[in-house]
């Protein structure tokens, strides 16, 4: 049966109680989810054998991920990604936001992100599924973009081990809109990723520059390092001397899925973990999908009884292009006061 239980996951600075949502499919996989961030903070799925592990990275409690979270497992917004030099122009007006990026850059919304606020909560239980419903009001100017903007997320899972995350938004003014999923991802439970295989069906890739703010150019992965149409460990070139992971610590970057219309629903990437024969594959309707290898992870973080070194966990995270707003030959995400911003995303798991 499907199941959802809610628990007390600990006080907030301001006094704030934020809660945890275990939601539970007949196939015994669970994933627990706080209103706080709508973080997932535990997922667990089996393997080949029937046995389940968590295979998100996260912590046990909420003080970790309010004092020292690298947005482990959150819901991300107003823009995903990376804004260069934290502006940018709309309607000839220019808007200055946080630098909260090494004082360079505007990363995942700001200060308080949408990782960071406490999104309201309603639970369902149908015939096929447990859903967690969250909505949060971003204020007019909040973290310094135009108009109120009223998001609403489902966490949906499914019989068939899918965890469906859905996206609508509307807003009061003309704003830009990138919203994402943060989970870092490791299918053995522990350890390092780089023997995990994986496979991204992009044919090209967003190169960055010292910044990790696109360059604007979109270029070809083929006979490169960023050449994963065909399964690879992701540590078989991760170390490699390609100018672009020399920039990041390894891959970090943005890969242009191959789409026929711009509305579909495509598989954007597996990745296979060989010992536990776990797969995760990965549905979305955007054009592309960050790749993060774990790069930034130095073992200064603990979490769950493991430290988290570099690439301890691998980031999937659909989205459009980064730094849109500044990039003429990227899609336009200004979403318009009458229109709606849809999104879905799907972490589908299964075992060989």
């Amino acid at each position: 049966m499907f199941d959802i239980k809610s628990a007390p996951f600990g006080i907030l600075p301001d006094g704030r109680e934020a809660q945890l949502f275990t939601l539970t499919n007949p196939a015994g996989m669970r994933v627990c989810i706080s209103n706080y961030g709508g973080i997932i903070t535990e997922c667990w799925v089996p393997d080949n054998k029937g046995q389940l592990a968590d295979v998100v990275l996260g912590f046990d409690n909420l003080d970790d991920y309010v004092k020292d979270s690298p947005y482990f497992g959150a819901l991300i917004g107003r823009v995903g990604n990376r804004l260069n030099s934290g502006q940018f122009t709309l309607r000839g007006e220019t808007y200055s936001l946080a630098k909260n990026e090494n004082d360079i850059s505007h990363l995942h919304g700001g200060v308080v992100g949408f990782d960071k606020v406490v999104w309201q909560t309603e639970t369902r239980v149908t015939n096929d599924a447990a859903e967690l419903h969250l909505r949060y009001i971003s204020a007019d100017g909040e973290e310094g973009y135009p108009g109120e903007l009223t998001v609403d997320v489902v966490y949906r899972l499914s019989a068939d081990n899918a965890l469906v995350t859905e996206y609508k938004a509307t807003t009061t003014a003309p704003t830009p809109v990138n919203l994402t999923q943060h989970s870092y991802f490791n299918l053995a439970g522990s350890g390092s990723v780089e023997n995990h295989t994986l496979c991204i069906h992009a044919e090209h890739f967003t190169p960055v520059n010292d910044e990790l703010i696109p360059t604007g150019e979109i270029e070809p992965v083929a006979g490169s390092a960023f050449d994963f149409t065909a399964a690879k460990a992701i540590g078989c070139d991760v170390a490699s001397d390609h100018p672009q992971l020399n920039i990041a610590g390894g891959y970090d970057h943005n890969f242009v899925l191959k789409k026929t219309h711009k509305s579909d629903f495509v598989l954007a990437a597996e990745a296979i973990e060989p010992a536990s024969g776990r797969i995760l594959k990965v549905y979305t309707t955007e054009p592309g999908v960050q790749f993060y290898s774990g790069n930034f992870l130095d073992g200064s973080i603990r979490g769950k009884g493991l430290t988290y070194h570099k690439h301890a966990g691998f980031c999937l995270e659909p989205q459009h292009f980064p730094d849109a707003p500044n990039q003429k030959d990227f899609d336009d995400i200004t979403l318009q006061p009458g229109e709606t911003y849809t999104s879905t995303m799907s972490f589908q798991f299964s075992a060989l």
